[in-house]
C-alpha cells in the first residue's frame, strides 16, 4: 500500500516517521504548501518522496495534517478519489470538517484527532514518539465506510495509540475545555506580561510555574487562529465559564476571604482524584 501525508509539520512529520517504523506501507509520499518544508521533510527522512496533489490522490491512505482551515478548503478536491481509498483528517476540530465533506466521498473519510502535540511546529519539530501511546479520537464513524474505519483502526493500533470513539460535536465541546481554552489562556498570560512596562525584568524572575503556563503560547498562531475560528461557539462558552471563575477569585481577594479562597483552591486539587 501507498500512504500520502498532506502537511509536513509537527503532526504530519511525526506521523511519517512513525509509519515508517510500523512498515505497513511500501512508500510514504508527502506534500506541503511550503517548498522549504518539503525539502526539510525529505532531508529529515519524514517521507520517502514529495509529490503533487494528483499523485497523493492515487494513494491508498491519505492523511490530512494541515491547519483545519486548509482541510476545509481541500475537501472538494478529493471528489473522484478511488472507492477503496481512506482519507484520515487529523484536525483539532471535528464537527465543521465532518459536516462539510462532500456526500459522494463521505464514506472515504475518517475524522480523527490525535491528542498529542508540543508547542513547536514545522518539520524540524517532528519526532517519531509523538503519537504512539497517546489517545486518538475517532468521530462520526457511522458516516464512514466499513473498509475505511477498519483501515484507520488498523493503522492507529499499529501505532500503539489508544482509540476513543465520539460524536464530533461532543469532541469539539470537550476539546474546547482541555485544549483550546488552555491555549487562549496561555496566549493571554504571555500578553499580560508583555504589556507591562519592563517585561524583561519580570521574566528574569520566571520559574517553572510561569514557564509551564506560557509554554504553549509558543504554538503556531495560524493554526490556533484557525482552530478558534472553527470551534468559536464552544470556545466562547468555555471562556465565559473561565471568566466567571476568575471573577470568583477576584471577589474573594477583594473581600479578603482567605478561608473561602483556600477551600476554592482545595476544590481544584480534587481534579487529580479523577485525572
Amino acid at each position: 500500500m501507498q500512504a500520502g501525508i498532506i502537511g509536513l509539520g509537527l503532526i504530519g512529520g511525526s506521523l511519517g516517521l512513525a509509519l515508517k517504523d510500523i512498515g505497513m506501507f511500501k512508500v510514504i509520499y508527502g506534500l506541503d504548501i511550503n517548498e522549504i518544508h518539503m525539502q526539510q521533510a525529505l532531508s529529515l527522512g519524514l517521507v520517502d518522496e514529495c509529490v503533487s496533489f494528483c499523485d497523493i490522490k492515487e494513494c491508498d491512505v491519505i492523511f490530512l495534517a494541515t491547519p483545519v482551515g486548509a482541510i476545509l478548503d481541500m475537501l472538494p478536491k478529493f471528489i473522484g478519489i478511488k472507492p477503496h481509498a481512506t482519507i484520515i483528517d487529523l484536525g483539532s476540530t471535528k464537527s465543521l470538517i465532518s459536516d462539510n465533506i462532500p456526500q459522494e466521498i463521505r464514506k472515504n473519510f475518517v475524522c480523527a484527532h490525535p491528542m498529542s502535540g508540543t508547542e513547536n511546529f514545522g518539520p524540524k519539530a517532528a519526532f517519531k514518539e509523538l503519537l504512539p501511546h497517546h489517545i486518538v479520537v475517532l468521530t462520526d464513524l457511522d458516516k464512514s465506510g466499513d473498509l475505511q474505519v477498519a483501515m484507520a483502526k488498523e493503522i492507529f493500533v499499529a501505532l500503539k495509540m489508544n482509540i476513543i470513539k465520539m460524536d464530533s460535536k461532543l469532541h469539539d465541546n470537550h476539546a474546547a475545555f482541555i485544549s483550546h481554552l488552555p491555549h487562549i489562556i496561555s496566549y493571554a498570560l504571555a500578553n499580560v506580561v508583555l504589556s507591562q512596562k519592563n517585561p524583561k525584568d519580570i521574566l528574569a524572575l520566571a520559574g517553572g510555574g510561569f514557564k509551564s503556563m506560557v509554554r504553549i503560547a509558543k504554538s503556531s498562531p495560524k493554526m490556533w487562529c484557525d482552530i478558534s475560528k472553527q470551534n468559536k461557539d464552544w470556545l466562547l462558552e468555555s471562556l465565559e465559564i473561565f471568566d466567571k471563575e476568575i471573577q470568583v477569585a477576584l471577589d474573594m481577594l477583594k473581600e479578603e476571604d482567605w478561608e473561602k479562597l483556600e477551600k476554592w483552591m482545595a476544590n481544584a486539587n480534587s481534579l487529580y482524584e479523577i485525572f
